[in-house]
């Protein structure tokens, strides 16, 4: 499974950014975004499931949105009101329907105060 991520970028507090991944490969159960900072380790953001059903971070709820189809292999998150501290490194996740796991490039969302 190759996961090709997109967006991310520059944005002031308060303002908005979609990220989207793209995937190619075995068919998926999963498709999320994890992040990252120098501090903290890796977690779990978002993930949509094959079946419809969503899971956010608790920090994310009713800022984020994540979209997409895994049986089309293209989710998109939209990330609202965003804060200083949803800076990091975001990467885009997939599992398989045989639970094995891929991760894309990660790509950078900073926000300044």
């Amino acid at each position: 499974v190759q996961l090709q991520a997109s967006g991310g970028g520059l944005v002031q507090a308060g303002g908005s950014l979609r990220l989207s991944c793209a995937a190619s490969g075995s068919i998926l159960s999963a498709l999320g975004w994890y992040r990252q900072t120098p501090e903290k380790p890796r977690e779990l953001v978002a993930m949509l499931f094959s079946d419809g059903s969503t899971e956010y971070a608790e920090s994310v709820k009713g800022r984020f949105t994540i979209s997409g189809a895994t049986a089309k292999k293209t989710m998109s998150l939209q990330m609202n009101s965003l804060k200083v501290e949803d800076t990091a490194v975001y990467y885009c996740y997939g599992r398989t329907i045989v639970a094995k796991q891929y991760w894309g490039q990660g790509t950078e969302v900073t926000v300044s105060s």
